[in-house]
């Protein structure tokens, strides 16, 4: 198995392996292929592991049919979350939205209780990896649509289920400037993680 570099806040993993130093709380961000557990001992005194079950369903942002699924199992006397590399190698690069369900065993009824989002990197051991975040992507689709030198697959992509082909030329400026900002964001977040300045840093001299 491959050790990944997952970001759960700042928290810092000891041994991401060791089922007893999983972090509480999902990560925020992970990579194709990485081995990944934590736990919701928050969940316990409300909902009895003996009675309920949890799980988390995630979707590619924008919709579509990519989805996937990751169930709790009862560990050291709390809901611990895991998922092998086999399992997180088959998923798909991108941006997803995920909810929390909580499952009760006597009548199968379920509720969500907590939602959120994961940033899925490309696994760069693979040949054929992307780097580039979703929001890079578009904004180069985008891009060259604006500059008449459209790239062959622009139509397979699309802004609130509008093939970018569709839209018009303000609606592509529009959509151009919102992804740069969230390109622009994204950059200064990795700065900040790194403990670097970023291009919203204000100097004060005194």
């Amino acid at each position: 198995m491959r050790e990944g570099l997952q970001t759960h806040g700042d928290e810092n993993l000891a041994n991401i392996f060791d089922p007893s130093q999983a972090p509480e709380g999902e990560p925020i961000q992970f990579t194709v292929g990485d081995f990944l557990q934590w736990k919701r001992t928050n969940l316990v005194d409300d909902y009895p592991l003996a009675d309920y079950s949890a799980e988390y369903v995630a979707r590619i942002t924008h919709g579509g049919s990519t989805e996937f699924k990751i169930a709790a199992t009862e560990t050291g006397g709390t809901y611990l979350f895991t998922v092998d590399t086999a399992t997180s190698g088959a998923y798909t690069a991108g941006h997803y939205h995920w909810q929390l369900e909580i499952t009760q065993t006597s009548s199968t009824n379920k509720a969500v209780v907590d939602l959120g989002d994961w940033q899925i990197a490309p696994d760069l051991d693979d040949n054929q990896a992307d780097p580039r975040t979703h929001a890079e992507i578009m904004l180069n689709k985008i891009q060259t649509l604006l500059q008449g030198k459209a790239d062959a697959d622009v139509s397979s992509y699309s802004v609130q289920g509008r093939s970018l082909t569709k839209l018009s030329f303000q609606e592509l400026e529009d959509a151009r400037d919102k992804y740069r900002q969230e390109v622009n964001k994204e950059k200064n977040d990795a700065l900040i993680k790194r403990g670097k300045q970023t291009s919203s840093t204000i100097k004060v001299r005194f």
